[in-house]
């Protein structure tokens, strides 16, 4: 049966969304084996390689050439852009795929929009991953990443790409899919923030992630949730602006803010263009002058 849930913040809702956060994030995954996860030291980041963050609405040069030298740089970079979000009108946002075909050429790009886990979990499907030095998720519905690609070879390759030194990107959706729970993943639209799918690709590890924050009007909505799930962080991302994460320090990147929702903060503060932030700590990295 299906599952929904607005956020209504009251009393009778919050145990609602408590009980429905516990059935769905720790029962997901039973139809397949789990992916492998390597230990790590780190608290939300990835232990080795990096992840671009952004909040949709189109990226700045400085955070394409950031995405780039993180994948080794011009000469190096290989990347698979992946248009699953996007559903039929994939084409329609393949101008992410250009951009990087423009800035490291043709040949150093392939694009993928696998349909099924049958597809996802073929070794044939897999050779331009396992080549790749980087990974774009362009933008749409999160859920349909999630519906391809969740616990599959596929998966498993992602994260071989960050144990390799590479980077995971992505932008409005694929900014959500990089978080641990998915947050606006129901299939009947994203203003129902718990829905029908509810686990990301978990590459920044015990997150929430929001996006397009005050464009739409989003800032307040993780709120209650980080207080229902105080061993989560939230990070909302406003448009053309994205968070740098290497191991368990985030970087803020753009044109706009990020929202960082914790335990301690009330209920959430903003980072702005190079201002520094310690995801083991959930602390500000304060410039020393």
């Amino acid at each position: 049966m299906k599952k929904t849930v607005t956020f209504i913040k009251n009393s009778y809702q919050m145990k609602k969304i408590a009980t429905i956060f516990l059935i769905l994030h720790w029962g997901i995954g039973v139809a397949q084996n789990p992916i492998k996860i390597s230990p790590s030291e780190t608290r939300h980041g990835p232990e080795k390689g990096s992840l671009v963050i952004i909040g949709g609405g189109g990226s700045t040069d400085e955070i394409w050439d950031k995405i780039i030298e993180l994948a080794g740089g011009v000469e190096k970079a290989r990347f698979v852009v992946i248009t699953n979000a996007a559903g039929d009108t994939a084409q329609l946002y393949a101008n992410q795929g250009k951009e990087l075909r423009n800035r490291i050429g043709e040949e150093r790009v392939t694009q993928m929009h696998l349909m099924t886990i049958r597809e996802a979990n073929d070794e044939d499907n897999l050779v331009a991953l396992r080549q790749a030095t980087g990974v774009f998720f362009v933008g749409g519905r999160q859920w349909r990443i999630a519906d391809a690609y969740l616990n599959t070879l596929v998966h498993q390759e992602f994260l071989n790409i960050l144990e390799r030194g590479g980077v995971m990107a992505g932008s409005s959706a694929g900014a959500s899919i990089q978080g641990t729970f998915l947050w606006r993943g129901d299939t009947s639209g994203p203003d129902i923030l718990l829905g029908d799918h509810t686990q990301g690709l978990g590459f920044l590890r015990n997150s929430v992630i929001d996006q397009h924050l005050l464009a739409r009007n989003r800032q307040f909505d993780l709120e209650a949730f980080v207080k229902m799930a105080p061993n989560y962080i939230g990070i909302g991302l406003d448009e053309s602006t994205a968070i740098i994460v290497v191991k368990d320090q985030l970087e803020v990147m753009g044109k706009s803010v990020v929202a960082i929702y914790d335990t301690e903060s009330k209920p959430f503060f903003f980072l702005r263009h190079g201002q520094k932030y310690d995801l083991k700590e959930h602390k500000v990295i304060r410039n020393r002058q």
